[in-house]
């Protein structure tokens, strides 16, 4: 079964709006649990856009599931996630104009520094994935580098438009997968997804995790986060027995 990844920045970004104290991220993840996520999800950015250094603090202290930290490959981060020590870390690339995370991680640019920080996280015993495009190239500099998963960027298969461009994204996606499975790589998947789109993801690729957030949260405005984890729940579960029939 395809475990449910909720990504809860999207609380804090409506608690930063004003700078206060609600909504609290740190809330929503029990309540993310009790609708069935798998995971909670939390990106700490340099510039503290959403998620702040105590809601990660708190965060690893609350959350019985797997909790996932988002972050980039700066000294600081990496120092403060090694002193949390969650159970896993995905590294994912940072720009501080973008709105939200453009794409994956150029891993081979920078594979020295990224083989580093993988080492570091893996004599602490925590798990590293890294957000990265579907492509070969990248694929297999991340395996090179150590880390047991990576996690698919499906932005562009979210943007895509009609059947052709769709089938197209799919093919590219399950190539990757492909690519990451003959390196022994587990693989999960993120970015852009939505209770619309998400159906066919999940009957065209055999995967571990998917990562999901923005759309969760925007449900979680009229029915509550709870109900709206349990309804991305069940939909994944229903198409991911649909490509198992």
């Amino acid at each position: 079964m395809i475990k449910l990844g909720v990504n809860i920045d999207h609380v804090a970004t409506i608690r930063q709006a004003r700078r206060t104290f609600e909504p609290d991220p740190v809330t929503a993840a029990p309540l993310a649990i009790l609708g069935g996520a798998d995971i909670i999800t939390a990106h700490l950015r340099e510039d503290r856009r959403h998620i702040q250094d105590r809601d990660v603090k708190l965060l690893r202290e609350t959350v019985f599931t797997k909790f996932n930290l988002e972050m980039s490959v700066t000294r600081e981060i990496v120092d403060i996630a090694r002193e949390t020590k969650p159970e896993q870390v995905t590294l994912v690339p940072e720009k501080r104009q973008e709105v939200t995370t453009e794409g994956g991680l150029d891993v081979v640019s920078q594979k020295g520094v990224v083989a580093d920080v993988v080492k570091r996280f893996r004599d602490d015993g925590i798990l590293v994935s890294i957000f990265i495009d579907p492509e070969e190239d990248q694929i297999t500099a991340a395996g090179d580098a150590g880390v047991q998963y990576i996690e698919l960027h499906t932005g562009n298969y979210a943007l895509a438009r009609d059947d052709i461009s769709l089938g197209k994204m799919i093919e590219k996606l399950q190539r990757g997968m492909e690519v990451a499975r003959k390196m022994g790589l587990r693989v999960n998947a993120g970015h852009g997804l939505t209770y619309q789109n998400v159906g066919l993801l999940v009957e065209s690729l055999d995967i571990e995790e998917l990562h999901i957030g923005h759309s969760i949260v925007s449900r979680a405005v009229f029915v509550g986060i709870q109900r709206a984890v349990s309804e991305m729940k069940e939909l994944i579960f229903r198409h991911y027995l649909a490509r198992k029939s």
